[in-house]
């Protein structure tokens, strides 16, 4: 059974055949890394280099002393994190980007003295906190990963991302739903940092989830894992965003991992089970206006808490967005919920509205969010701004030859 609750505003292609018999990834000549720790060295080695260094998967080989296998799919994790960039494919070269510095920085610290492996520390002891204000009051902004500011907002009496949190160390799936533009993703991306996100759609297939076999730059073929078993192995957690336009044949590679077994086979590589580490946490988003997507009753039962997500229009204006632009909104979305129009400006809409009134002035951005509006709702729209503003205001045109 599954519950749901309501965030209130505050503030198959098919993979290439492996020649037979792929040589499984050797034991690194240095012993085997913690979690984490070969991409550290990886990312320290790519900002080691000249500015703009480019590496190969053989030259970091020759480098680290690890496989090619191993070091291909830390330096394809890189990749995904944003911590480096895939340059070439044959060879497969590498390159640093803006935050692979702090990647290698994990690689400084000394590994801990003795034979015996530290225990692994719970998942929220690696998520900071939300800050909060004077005795515990009012949280203040959470830093996503992409140096933007998140909001927090109300949830169950909790700011929404500690929310989140607690749920994950419950091992509590949740599904975000609501339209796009209001703030799912950012959320997600703030409660956490150690965040996988795969971008679903309808050509999303099992192998961009679990992996899939990829030609080296000997002209052979390696199994790079997919971010599923990425995030297992690594207990992190892994957003499925637009989840409901996946085909239910490829989420159903997905649902061993997030039962009790909390494990999957992946049959292309060898038939090895990959079980899930501790941490490990599957998160959705969900858009049910969008053509296409579809909650079947297999994909909302694995998700014991639905979270729906509307605009907080309360944000919008305390970030200074144009007031009357904010009211209009506001006024469609309650026309929207009584079904008198299909659509209403998001959180989204609005900061672009105020971005388009800061170049081109506030009468054009007026004109631009009738035009946004989708063709069915373009004349409800039209309406109520130009009420809204006392002046008849159509969709954003070019006008006669200057």
């Amino acid at each position: 059974m599954t519950s749901a609750a309501h965030l209130s505003p505050t503030a198959n292609s098919a993979t290439p055949n492996p020649p037979a018999g792929p040589s499984a990834p050797t034991t690194p000549v240095n012993g085997k890394a913690r979690p984490g720790e070969l991409r550290a060295r990886i990312a320290k080695a790519l900002v080691g280099g000249p500015p703009g260094a480019q590496f190969s998967v053989t030259e970091l080989v020759n480098m680290l002393g690890h496989s090619g296998g191993a070091i291909g799919n830390a330096c394809e994790t890189l990749v995904r994190r944003g911590e480096a960039v895939r340059v070439g494919f044959n060879p497969r070269m590498y390159r640093a980007t803006a935050t692979t510095a702090a990647a290698a920085a994990q690689a400084m610290a000394p590994r801990p003295p003795g034979p015996a492996r530290t225990p692994p520390a719970p998942p929220s002891a690696a998520r900071p906190t939300p800050a909060v204000g004077p005795a515990g009051g009012r949280p203040g902004p959470v830093t996503r990963p992409n140096g933007q500011q998140y909001h927090p907002r109300a949830l169950a009496n909790l700011p929404d991302v500690e929310a989140l949190r607690r749920l994950r160390e419950a091992g509590v799936p949740v599904l975000l739903y609501g339209p796009p533009g209001t703030g799912k993703t950012s959320l997600i991306e703030a409660a956490f940092p150690d965040l996988i996100t795969v971008a679903g759609d309808g050509d999303t297939t099992v192998g961009d989830l679990i992996g899939e076999y990829t030609q080296d730059e000997h002209g052979g073929y390696e199994f790079i894992y997919g971010p599923l078993v990425t995030a297992m192995q690594e207990g992190r957690a892994l957003l499925l965003d637009d989840a409901t336009l996946i085909s239910p044949k490829v989420l159903a590679a997905l649902y061993p991992a997030m039962d009790g077994r909390r494990q999957i086979q992946v049959k292309a590589h060898k038939g090895e089970t990959i079980t899930a580490a501790e941490g490990f946490y599957v998160i959705a988003g969900h858009n049910p206006g969008v053509h296409g997507a579809v909650l079947t009753e297999a994909l909302a039962s694995r998700f014991s808490v639905q979270i729906q997500v509307g605009s907080d229009y309360d944000l919008a204006t305390a970030l200074k967005i144009n007031r009357t632009a904010v009211r209009i909104a506001r006024n469609l979305a309650t026309c929207q919920q009584a079904g008198e129009v299909g659509w209403a400006p998001q959180l989204r809409e609005l900061i672009a509205f105020q971005k388009i009134a800061d170049v081109l002035g506030v009468e054009a951005a007026f004109a631009n969010l009738v035009g946004i509006a989708p063709i069915e709702d373009r004349d409800t729209v039209a309406e109520i701004v130009t009420k809204a503003l006392g002046k008849p205001v159509a969709a954003l045109s070019l006008g006669r030859q200057l």
